[in-house]
């Protein structure tokens, strides 16, 4: 995939958008129609009272990566996400994982 001007190297970045509140069967059968969730990029995990979104997209950076995921909820009226999570193996996806990176206290 290439840059917007070129320059920049594609990475490939992974990472987790969770949703403020679960999607409901209407809900899902919205997403089912969207082109902006049919290429696999974002791929949905659901279990009691809770609902995700595992994302794999490529970007030169992973703030533009989580910009190209959440652009996309533009197009799925309802639907809020309410935080990003950056896993110990998101961070190792990622190259991040250092042992200057420290899990947020439980």
């Amino acid at each position: 995939m290439s840059s917007r001007n070129g320059t920049e190297a594609v990475r490939s970045w992974h990472f987790i958008l969770h949703v403020q509140d679960p999607l409901t069967a209407e809900q899902v059968d919205v997403l089912a129609g969207l082109d902006q969730f049919a290429d696999g990029d974002l791929g949905l995990e659901q279990g009691p009272g809770r609902s995700l979104f595992t994302c794999y997209l490529d970007a030169p950076t992973l703030t533009g990566a989580i910009a190209d995921a959440l652009a996309r909820f533009e197009y799925f009226p309802g639907v809020l996400i309410r935080s990003v999570e950056l896993s110990e193996y998101s961070l190792a996806y990622n190259g991040m994982a250092t042992s200057a990176v420290v899990p947020a206290p439980g």
